[in-house]
Formats: C-alpha cells, structure tokens, sequence
C-alpha cells in the first residue's frame, strides 16, 4: 500500500487524517503554509516554485496515495525560483489560476495522478468524517427554517456552475450572502453586519458542495469555529448536505451547537 502522503494545509484536518487513518503517514508542507504537524510524523519541506523535487522526495519516502487535508492560499509564484518540471506544467496550471478552485484542483490532481500517486479523500479515511440525513443537535429546525435551508440548496445549485463558493445564508427566504473566495468567516461576518430591517428572522447558514465536485481533495467542511461564527452572526443553525461536507472534531461541533442553542441537521 505504501505510504499516505498527507498534503498539509490549515486546521486540524491533517493531524486527525494522521491520527486516525491507521496508516503510515509522511506530512508535506509547502512553504508559507503553516499547520500542526503532529510528533513524530516525518516531514517533506516542498515549494510549489519545485514540484518535481517534491514529487522526487515523496517517490523515495515510499508514498502510494496521497489526501489533501486543511486550508491552503493559492501561491504567489516567483518565476525566478521555478524549475525544469514546473515551468513544463506552468501552461496548465496558469490555465487553473485564471479559473476557479474546483478547475484549479483539478488541474493539481491531474499532475500528481500523471506522477503515479493516487487521491484518496479524508473521508475514505477517518470513520465518521460525514454526516448522513438527520439532525445532530438537541433542538431542531422549524418548518420556516427548513424552508430557508431548500432556499438556500436551490442557490448553491445556480451558482455551482461557476464555482465561487459552497456555502450561503438565507432568512425568510432572502439570500443575506454567498460564499466567494474569502471563505466562510469572512461570510459570515458580513451577514452578521446585515441591518436588522433587512432581516425578518435569524436565518440558517447552508454549506453544500458544488454539483461534480471532486470530493477526494476540496470536500466542504464545518467545525468548532464555523459554529462560533454562525453563532456570532445570529443565525438560528446549520444545514449541511448529508454524506458531502465534513465535521472536523464531530463531538466538540455537536457540544457546540448544543451550548449555543443552535441546530445542526444533514439532509
């Protein structure tokens, strides 16, 4: 089976793939990215500028499959650093930068599937990663809420064709934001800046992933802090699709949302 070659970006996802995978894991972290490498996990130091001599040091360290876990910016490349291998895959992958994150991904996937190394995603890996249709939390959503939360999967579905984001908030059928490039805080902290007028009732934030999306690398996800931020925006709770969006650290967001008086549901 070989190695997992864990792609390391932000948040806890990476340390609990690591801790709970069952295999033996190598981190690689590409420069600039910080994230929580674990206590005696072996590391590859990478540059996207370099991807041949990461793709080289990953062959050597016997890794097989590979999962893309955490948070990560597209790169500020400098041309004078590139190498021979990426200035080759430099058409294809300006071809992704000038599109959105799920072209982009692709593109990524593609030039490491042609370097033999297989994609698994985090959820194949760590049971429980996902939640199935019902609701996880002590209180449930009204009828006008769950309304709001078809609402608010209707509008994710029209804008997933032109990849910007897999997350939104409705209120009495109003759409408060969309979530663009800057993510789900920066979304939610608008919407909790949204003039009191302009809403007749708290709202439900609502995460889905985009229609084709490739779930092995860019699976939406949720956790601790997304239930702060919902809190923070007054919403009344959180509308997941079921088996497609990932709860990181399952029983500290479910404690969360239950201390909070919000809902958690997956349909």
């Amino acid at each position: 089976m070989g190695k997992l070659g864990i792609i390391a970006g932000q948040g806890h996802l990476p340390r609990l793939v690591a801790r709970d995978s069952g295999r033996d894991c190598i981190f690689v972290v590409l420069e600039g990215v910080k994230t929580d490498i674990p206590v005696g996990v072996p590391v590859i130091d990478a540059t996207f500028e370099r991807l041949g001599e990461m793709f080289s040091a990953m062959k050597t360290a016997g890794v097989k499959q590979v999962v893309f876990c955490g948070g990560m910016a597209r790169p500020d490349l400098d041309p004078a650093r590139l190498n021979a291998f990426t200035v080759e895959a430099m058409p294809e992958l300006m071809a992704g930068f000038a599109q959105g994150d799920d072209f982009l991904l692709r593109v990524i996937i593609e030039l490491f599937e042609k370097q033999g190394f297989s994609i698994i995603g985090a959820h194949e890996l760590v049971v429980d990663l996902t939640l199935a249709s019902g609701c996880y939390s002590d209180k449930s959503p009204s009828e006008s809420e769950l309304i709001d939360a078809r609402r608010g999967m209707e509008i994710l579905n029209v804008i997933s064709p032109l990849d910007l984001g897999q997350g939104c908030v409705v209120a009495s059928g109003l759409c408060l934001g969309i979530e663009t490039l800057q993510g789900t805080d920066s979304l939610l902290d608008f919407v909790s800046k949204t003039a009191p007028h302009l809403r007749r009732s708290a709202g439900v934030f609502v995460k889905a992933a985009k229609t084709d999306q490739d779930l092995r690398i860019d699976m939406p996800t949720i956790g601790p802090e997304t239930v702060v931020s919902v809190q923070r925006a007054g919403l009344a709770g959180i509308i997941v699709s079921a088996n497609k969006v990932m709860i990181v650290e399952r029983e500290a967001t479910v404690d969360a949302i239950n201390a909070a008086g919000l809902f958690l549901v997956a349909q």
